[in-house]
């Protein structure tokens, strides 16, 4: 173990950045071996299940780590700060790898039809996502089925400004003005008034 990671997490870890970067489909097992640094045989020794175990648990870990930051940013009360810290992680790896890496999570459910449990992990974690940005919300005290809308609506607009971010953060600066706006508003209208 190097850094405190197993080959396996190495890979995994690999996985993910070559999907966000590549995609799942032009990622091939060798490319996340010599990624990862690992012994060649290493691959089917840690994933058995080939490519279709690795695009599931490198998704299901990505969709993790990221509802992990999510959790703890809104552990602290503010659900416009979290959607704002969220999209400039994302403008962050843009900018780091010159515009080639999106979400790896997005990646799996995008090219996902060859692997489905790759494209059901996904899935998952967008939905967990959205159940806990909606949590934060209805405690702020906005309704329930407001918050949802605005969590799924908050998901769909940071993974599709990653999506037209084409040499450019404009369309993620743009989503992250209005998502905080819109949050900030809902919150402010659920709060009761004092007399």
């Amino acid at each position: 173990m190097q850094n405190g990671l197993t080959t396996r997490d190495k890979m995994l870890l690999s996985a993910a950045s070559l999907f966000r970067e590549r995609g799942v489909d032009a990622t091939s097992l060798v490319d996340v071996v010599e990624h990862a640094h690992a012994p060649r045989g290493s691959i089917y020794h840690h994933f058995p299940g080939g490519k279709a175990q690795l695009v599931e648990e490198a998704t299901r870990r990505a969709g993790g780590l990221m509802g992990s930051m999510i959790a703890a940013s809104l552990a602290k009360g503010d659900p416009a700060e979290t959607l704002t810290q969220i999209i400039d992680l994302f403008r962050q790896q843009l900018v780091d790898t010159d515009y080639a890496a999106g979400c790896p999570v997005a990646a799996a459910a995008l090219e996902g039809g060859e692997f489905p449990t790759g494209q059901a992990a996904a899935g998952a974690a967008f939905t967990s996502w959205e159940a806990t940005i909606a949590a934060s919300l209805w405690q702020k005290g906005v309704p329930l089925p407001d918050a949802q809308s605005m969590a799924t609506l908050a998901i769909a607009a940071i993974e599709g400004a990653l999506m037209q971010a084409q040499r450019s953060t404009q369309a993620l600066d743009r989503v992250a003005l209005e998502l905080s706006a819109w949050a900030k508003a809902a919150i402010e209208g659920a709060a009761p008034t004092s007399v």
